[in-house]
Order: structure tokens, then C-alpha cells, then sequence
């Protein structure tokens, strides 16, 4: 966890290693808010893509590295006090060929888009 205590993964659902859904507890009392911003908290961008290469590092079991972003979308802003509880949904492929893993994911609740990621990953 790049984080300390960021957040907690509540829920994994990797039975099926091409539809995995990610339950995550944001710690609203973190100090990063202090600095993102002060009174106004928001997580900052770069936090929700660290999100989805820490859950796909945990449901492959190995230290993966952001190998190209096709696509991010910042849909909306995600204040911890009062959205601490995220979805993530990831649609995986697996290119052997290029050892690449392929992820498209949806960051959601309670009807609300996040944020849109769509890129590779590698083994490190």
C-alpha cells in the first residue's frame, strides 16, 4: 500500500479473474486531506489509480507497474466525508504475448461515476 492506512478493501469478488469487483473504505480522517485540501477534502486523482493497481497487485499476487493509461476519466469528485465507500469494477484480458494485463474499470456508488481508467499493467 503506497498509503498507510489510506484505505481498507472491505469486499473482493476475483472468482472470476476477468470481472472483479472491489469493495473500498476510504479513511476519511487520513492525513492527505489536510494537504487535499483542508476543509474541502477531495481524493486526489492519482490516489484512484493507485486504487486499481493495488487491487489487481492483490488479486494476482505479484508488484505490477502502470505500464500505459489509454484512457482516465475524472467524472466526478470523491469527498471521503461523504462518499468513503467506493466500487470498483474491473474487466480484465490477459495478453500473454505481450505479458500484459489489460484492465477497463468503472469507480461507482450509490448510482455516482468517479472515475474511468482504462490501461496496461505489468509485472515488475
Amino acid at each position: 500500500m503506497l498509503l498507510k492506512d489510506f484505505y481498507t478493501i472491505t469486499e473482493l469478488d476475483s472468482t472470476n479473474k476477468e470481472n472483479i469487483k472491489a469493495i473500498i473504505s476510504l479513511n476519511k480522517g487520513h492525513e492527505i486531506y489536510k494537504g487535499h485540501f483542508p476543509g474541502n477534502p477531495v481524493v486526489p486523482g492519482v490516489c484512484l489509480t493507485q486504487l486499481i493497481k493495488e487491487v489487481m497487485e492483490n488479486v494476482e499476487n505479484k508488484d505490477l507497474s502502470l505500464v500505459h493509461a489509454n484512457n482516465i476519466k475524472f467524472m466526478a469528485v470523491v469527498n471521503p466525508e461523504i462518499n468513503n465507500t467506493l466500487q470498483i469494477d474491473l474487466k480484465v484480458k490477459y495478453d500473454t504475448d505481450e505479458n500484459l494485463i489489460k484492465v477497463d474499470s468503472v469507480t461507482h456508488y450509490n448510482g455516482t461515476v468517479f472515475y474511468k481508467f482504462k490501461g496496461n499493467f505489468k509485472e515488475k
